[in-house]
């Protein structure tokens, strides 16, 4: 089995944070890097990042802001903004060796190309192996080394289960697969149905509603994976269901706050960063490329663009024919 000794997380935000300190306790040789330098400099002198508070760097991450020397590493993971996924991608492109997996960590598609991450990845950086990791997982959680479980796939099994092995501690458990397709529509898909519970909870719709509005997402993330390709087992597993009920349950998630804030009647907050918002339009334009019905989804997109008021949206749920489940 292939082995992959040093890894390095470009990106230091909170979920690079945390993923730096998980990979630390699966014992293999980990770098961190922040683009900022004067970032690097400060997270080398404190061990922490204002990103996470009350959390503190794993004594075996080391930091740097050297690119070059970032790529190097036998593996990487990308943790940056969906949006941000190819401007990554091209800073890496002389950079890494042939074969060097690239390990997405991001949950989106990317707007005007409609493309996911991981063909971002092939396309920028033919040399790599594109990989993806996704799933239940809030940074707080996995920094703080409490029970977590994530779905992690890649075209290679091979290249899967040895990075599994890498990544993997009694605290951060990883499940190999080869359906990247599945498992990256999971974590896009997620994030826009997360705004819609999260108005739900915001306009105090009630726990019935909440529960019916995440089922009848999770109807329509089975559609839309499986037309592009997906497999069931994938969307009904930990990247596809298992963040869904997560994301669709907590204020921790960035989605699921932005649309309580909308349920309220509040603007979100500045400069907190919402992957749904910038995946939903993008969503539906595929959705009907594919002619899959994603009611729950154009809503979103709607009220997100101003074409809809929350009230309006929840009208016209409400007042769709009735028909049978499934």
């Amino acid at each position: 089995m292939k082995s992959f000794d040093s890894i390095c997380v470009i990106g230091a935000g909170s979920w690079g944070t945390a993923l730096a300190n998980a990979t630390a306790r699966a014992g293999g040789k980990v770098t961190l890097y922040a683009r900022d330098a004067a970032v690097a400099g400060e997270m080398r002198i404190t061990r922490r990042n204002p990103r996470l508070p009350g959390i503190e760097l794993d004594k075996a991450v080391r930091i740097t802001d050297d690119l070059t020397e970032a790529a190097g590493a036998d593996a990487l993971l990308l943790v940056v903004p969906a949006q941000g996924m190819r401007e990554s991608a091209v800073s890496l492109s002389r950079l890494i060796a042939d074969g060097t997996p690239v390990v997405v960590c991001a949950k989106g598609i990317e707007r005007g190309t409609h493309k996911f991450m991981t063909q971002i990845i092939a396309e920028v950086l033919p040399q790599a192996a594109p990989a993806i990791l996704s799933g239940p997982s809030f940074a707080s959680d996995v920094a703080r080394g409490l029970p977590t479980a994530v779905t992690l796939a890649a075209h290679d099994e091979q290249v899967a289960i040895a990075l599994t092995h890498a990544l993997g501690s009694s605290a951060l458990r990883p499940y190999h697969s080869t359906d990247v397709r599945g498992v990256e529509i999971g974590g896009a898909v997620k994030n826009v149905l997360a705004i819609a519970a999260g108005a739900a909870a915001g306009k105090q719709l009630g726990a019935s509603a909440l529960a019916a509005l995440t089922t009848r997402g999770f109807a329509e993330l089975m559609r839309f994976g499986v037309a592009c390709g997906a497999k069931p087992e994938t969307i009904s597993g930990l990247s596809g269901l298992g963040d869904l009920i997560l994301t669709c349950s907590s204020t921790q998630s960035r989605n699921f706050s932005l649309g309580m804030a909308l349920g309220r009647g509040e603007k979100p907050s500045v400069g907190v960063l919402s992957e749904g918002m910038f995946t939903a339009p993008v969503l539906v334009e595929l959705a009907e490329q594919k002619r899959v019905d994603m009611p729950v989804a154009k809503a979103v997109a709607a009220v997100l663009s101003g074409a809809l008021t929350l009230n309006e949206a929840i009208e016209m749920l409400l007042t769709r024919p009735f028909k049978a489940e499934g």
